[in-house]
């Protein structure tokens, strides 16, 4: 674990314009900085930067925080690995705290001797290939007719494994490398003999672009006793279900674009990669699996499947839809022309035809199925008939209602069918597969959602609830006030308190009757830690409560600059500036509040006497009425402030 001692030295050395400039070009504005959202896609600049504050904000999408934040989100990277980024880029040594839990330090010391052999592996497979004579004249020339540049070779690791029989094992033994390690991470076989021979080898990364494991493709044509590819098996560093191949280059371009390509095969994801469509990843040799389609959630809701035209590319292309439709994430299938995978269609056409054709050609899924249902069996009502109800099973994988009734729609329409008959039958396949999964909590949801599926006039009047009235407001409003106000002065009965003790103070009666219980305490830690003098704006901005680091960046970044007519040699006498007024915001935010509390309180206690009037209970009615006739004063009073008329 990184010591706080290192943590607290990343936060006050790491810089949110520097590390932010990195990615984002950033123009002064004012005392900020501004630059076009790295987030989502906009024309106008929405992102601004504080220098001051080492906190940005983007007003566009609402993503903000501080370097850390950022990094986490840009990078997708988890705490500590932005922590670890970070220190790595300010040159910080981390101080690392020990712990010592046997197991653990088991597992970490393996984790780190298995990394250390794949740095090896790559390192000795790329020499290979670069300086041994075969892999110059034999594997170089396979990559090159591939259509691969030389940078493109290097950018992916790519090498070659010698057809000597004990070529790796012997080196990496020689420098006291761990032939047990060797051997369980699939590089030594248990004869001590190497795993991969007479083969262009494939690094496969982790999303820090480590390797973790490879993939060995034969140069041995015509033999169908030698696998094609052979991989690495799983090992405490790969997991082959929730990897795939090219996301440690892909994942930014797949968050910008908010689109991943998913493609079969390494070579398609290099070449792709290279002709300018970085936004491409491969399963790995295996079929998509739920663990990866999780792991390209993380940048994107959508997944363009880009597979062969043939037969076999296109049951590839539809072999994880379900699994995509579970996680509710928008699918498009792209089929190329017949001949063509997406490695040799983008070198015959170019990038931009390839772009062209994609934009044109895909399909999502509804449109995709229902299409090749109506081509398929124009002459087989019977084979429709079947093909329809599969249709049908994968409609129901929408956990989303709203989308799924959408999708309802379009596929009736392309296969010339009643609305009404599709819902019904998705109607009852969901009661069905609810039923069988045992999920009885979820059924009268469900069934309820399928009445309205399958009996709802398509005209049928919406009947709209009165609003229900809330408090979040007011008491965010005060919270707000705090966070940014609270060590502030200001007077009050010709004494000069803080603006947290006089909010505090003057809600405490009612301070119980908040409904968001983290406006509440966040009130109560900015009093107190202004009180022990140690109230400061970084404390909420760093805070633990990602909540409350969240509303501590909106509050703190504001959208617009005010002009300063000093520096054009004008002297105005105007009232102080909006965020200055920090008194006055203080005096009507509380009356908002307190008014809206007591009308609450007001409203528990008359439904309170209409009880002990019916139950007769004298003595209990009497306490009742003389506190609504107080209640009523008080809030005669806070409305008299606010200027509110009650009718």
């Amino acid at each position: 674990m990184i010591s706080q001692k290192s943590i607290q030295e990343v936060y006050a050395v790491a810089s949110v314009e520097d590390v932010i400039q990195d990615f984002v070009e950033l123009r002064k504005r004012g005392v900020n900085m501004l630059g076009l959202c790295p987030f989502h896609d906009e024309k106008t600049p929405s992102f601004t930067v504080s220098p001051a504050k080492n906190i940005y904000k983007c007003f566009g999408c609402g993503k903000g925080g501080d370097a850390v934040r950022f990094v986490m989100d840009h990078q997708q990277q988890t705490y500590p690995e932005a922590i670890r980024w970070l220190a790595n880029r300010y040159n910080i040594e981390l101080e690392e705290t020990v712990n010592d839990n046997p197991e653990y330090q088991e597992q970490k010391q393996i984790k780190e001797s298995l990394q250390i052999i794949n740095d090896f592996a790559q390192e000795y497979f790329e020499d290979k290939l670069w300086n041994h004579v075969t892999g110059k004249t034999i594997a170089l020339p396979y990559f090159k007719e591939r259509g691969f540049r030389e940078a493109t070779i290097k950018k992916f690791g790519l090498g070659f494994a010698l057809e000597d029989a004990d070529d790796f094992t012997k080196q990496a033994v020689s420098k006291k490398y761990n032939i047990e390690y060797l051997r369980s991470v699939g590089l030594t076989s248990k004869n001590d003999l190497d795993f991969f021979r007479n083969r262009v080898m494939f690094t496969i990364h982790n999303l820090n672009g480590k390797p973790i494991a490879f993939a060995g493709r034969t140069l041995v044509k015509n033999n169908k006793k030698i696998p094609k590819y052979i991989n690495s098996p799983e090992t405490p560093l790969y997991d082959k279900s929730n990897t795939l191949y090219g996301l440690h280059l892909a994942k930014n371009t797949i968050n910008k674009e908010n689109n991943c390509f998913m493609v079969e095969g390494y070579t398609d994801v290099i070449s792709l990669h290279q002709g300018g469509i970085e936004n491409v990843v491969a399963s790995s040799g295996t079929s998509l699996t739920d663990g990866q389609i999780k792991a390209i959630k993380r940048y994107s809701d959508t997944i363009t499947l880009l597979y062969d035209g043939d037969a076999a590319g296109i049951k590839a292309a539809l072999r994880g839809l379900d699994l995509i439709l579970m996680q509710n994430m928008n699918v498009f299938l792209v089929t190329l022309p017949e001949s063509h995978d997406p490695d040799s269609y983008l070198q015959a056409v170019g990038k931009q035809s390839f772009e062209e054709y994609i934009a044109n050609t895909k399909k999502d899924f509804v449109e995709y199925k229902a299409h090749s249902i109506n081509e398929e069996f124009k002459e087989d009502p019977i084979g429709k008939a079947k093909a329809i109800g599969d249709v049908i099973r994968t409609l129901t994988l929408i956990p989303d209602s709203l989308k799924r009734t959408i999708y309802i729609q379009r596929c009736a329409e392309i296969l010339n069918m009643q609305e009404m008959v599709i819902q019904g039958e998705v109607a009852k396949a969901l009661k069905t597969k609810i039923k069988k999964d045992g999920q009885r909590a979820s059924y009268n949801k469900a069934r309820e959602e399928s009445k309205w599926i399958s009996n709802k006039p398509r005209q049928a009047p919406i009947v709209v609830k009165a609003p229900v009235t809330s408090d979040i407001y007011q008491e965010r409003d005060l919270a707000r006030i705090c966070i940014s106000q609270g060590d502030q002065l200001m007077e009050v009965d010709d004494q000069q308190v803080s603006v947290a003790a006089f909010i505090y103070a003057s809600i405490i009666d009612v301070i119980e009757y908040f409904e968001n219980t983290l406006y509440k305490e966040l009130i109560i830690e900015v009093f107190t830690l202004v009180e022990a003098d140690k109230f400061s704006h970084k404390h909420f901005i760093h805070h633990q409560n990602p909540e409350i680091q969240s509303l501590a960046v909106d509050v703190l970044t504001e959208k617009y600059e005010y002009a300063s007519w000093k520096e054009r040699g004008v002297v105005l006498n105007t009232q102080k500036m909006p965020n200055a007024n920090w008194d006055k915001d203080s005096y009507q935010a509380i009356l908002r509040f307190k008014y809206k509390k007591v009308q609450k309180i007001i409203k528990e206690l008359v439904k309170k006497i209409t009880t002990l009037t019916e139950e007769n209970n004298e003595e209990e009615l009497k306490v009742a009425l003389l506190a609504f006739n107080a209640l009523q004063e008080e809030k005669m009073k806070v409305a008299d402030a606010l200027g509110v008329t009650i009718g």
